[in-house]
């Protein structure tokens, strides 16, 4: 009798199960070197094991721009027409406005509900540390908005990773070269073999995921006392988590809505990489990976290599949430009464202002600082969600992830894309 049998790979022998692992592990390091040694060496451990995150998320970096401008390319040449390429981002940009507003909204309503600024003690704040913030703020307005759009250079684009201005120049060139029919083929064959190339390096990068992710975790940890953490910032982060597990709830919840029961297989496809941008806080240390996956689960690469690129900035689900409970809870924790109609006001003005800062370090705590200043709330109430922060942007990385690839999904089937013939296997 044969007793040879094909032994299932384990969970924990996988990318994920292998970040989960690196998550405890940088946790209980970090915890260890909080309680035992100075807070300067603390301090120097945590810049030095940081490295780790960052080698890891400049390598996903490394690969974005051409990532970007080769799958966007081949995807509007194959798309053939300015026609396909105004319908699909109509779709996009009434998905993207539509859910921005929805989490604004949402973040409005349970910070009014919770009131998690109301009676906090202001003693203890460390205004120094609101100077890199604050720094950053004279950029964000409208008429700097409009400029971020369209790039000088598609080489500075490039080199600054500007996905933006990127997808710009992309839809320019693939228009172009659409255009120009049978004479370019050989540019778009040779575009699309290099996204191949870039996508076997995603591979090849993702196995670094787990030791950047132990390095982010462990350094954090080191230099903040997570008990007391929880003790003085529990009702804020509890009432945040409140609002962005709704979000979650409305995302799904569309999603079976427009996806069925293939809504259960996208959520399989997805947890890799947004466990990947919660343990990293960065959206956009996944981007690779999730157009892998959301190619893998049927979406053709053309819609893929359009929406994604949109989505990284026009759909921050869980940054807009943050962005309104936020600017209103630094209001409550001053003492600052904000009718509703001033409110809405600033939930429009958000919509505008977050669309600009696709890219920038620590951007949802920018644009909140720069809205404070328009609304007469102090700027250095930013002091306040400092020190918490880095763990609510665990939750609005991951959000964004889950909102990025949902709308991917869902324009992909309404251009009847989904279920693709080229799916690759299980």
């Amino acid at each position: 009798m044969n007793t040879n049998t094909t032994k299932k790979p384990s969970f924990f022998s996988g990318l994920t199960g292998q970040i989960l692992i690196a998550m405890v592990l940088g946790a209980i390091l970090g915890i260890i070197i909080h309680n035992s040694i100075t807070v300067e060496a603390a301090q120097s451990f945590s810049a030095k094991i940081k490295i780790l995150a960052t080698v890891f998320i400049r390598l996903v970096q490394m690969i974005i721009s051409p990532l970007v401008f080769t799958t966007l390319v081949v995807g509007i040449a194959k798309l053939g027409d300015i026609k396909a390429v105004g319908r699909i981002g109509g779709k996009a940009m009434g998905w993207f406005f539509t859910a921005s507003f929805i989490s604004l909204l949402l973040g409005m309503f349970f910070v009014n509900v919770l009131e998690p600024g109301v009676g906090l003690n202001l003693s203890n704040v460390d205004l120094e540390s609101v100077s890199e913030v604050t720094a950053k703020t004279q950029n964000i307005s409208f008429e700097n908005f409009i400029e971020h759009i369209v790039p000088k250079s598609i080489f500075e684009a490039m080199a600054t990773n500007e996905i933006l201005q990127i997808v710009i120049f992309s839809i320019f060139f693939g228009l172009a070269a659409a255009s120009l029919g049978d004479y370019v083929k050989p540019v778009i064959n040779a575009l699309d073999k290099t996204s191949h190339i870039v996508l076997k390096m995603v591979n090849y990068v993702m196995k670094f995921a787990p030791i950047g992710v132990f390095g982010a975790i462990a350094g954090v940890f080191a230099v903040r006392d997570f008990q007391e953490l929880a003790i003085t910032y529990f009702k804020f982060f509890g009432s945040f988590l409140i609002g962005i597990s709704s979000i979650w709830l409305v995302l799904i919840l569309i999603g079976y809505i427009f996806l069925k029961s293939r809504m259960t297989v996208l959520l399989k496809r997805i947890v890799g990489p947004i466990i990947i941008a919660f343990g990293t806080t960065s959206s956009e240390a996944v981007f690779p990976k999730l157009t892998e996956e959301l190619e893998r689960f049927g979406v053709k690469d053309r819609i893929v290599s359009f929406m994604l690129p949109l989505g990284y900035s026009f759909n921050l689900d869980g940054s807009m949430m943050y962005m309104t409970f936020a600017s209103i809870f630094i209001a409550q924790a001053y003492g600052i009464d904000l009718d509703l109609g001033t409110q809405m006001t600033m939930l429009l003005v958000l919509m505008l202002t977050s669309k600009g800062i696709a890219g920038v370090p620590r951007a949802s705590l920018v644009v909140v600082a720069a809205t404070c200043g328009m609304f007469d709330i102090p700027i250095e109430g930013i002091a306040l969600i400092l020190p918490i922060d880095h763990f609510c942007d665990m939750f609005r990385s991951a959000t964004n992830v889950l909102g990025n690839a949902l709308a991917t999904s869902v324009v992909g089937q309404w251009e009847g894309d989904d279920k693709n013939e080229d799916t690759i296997a299980e």
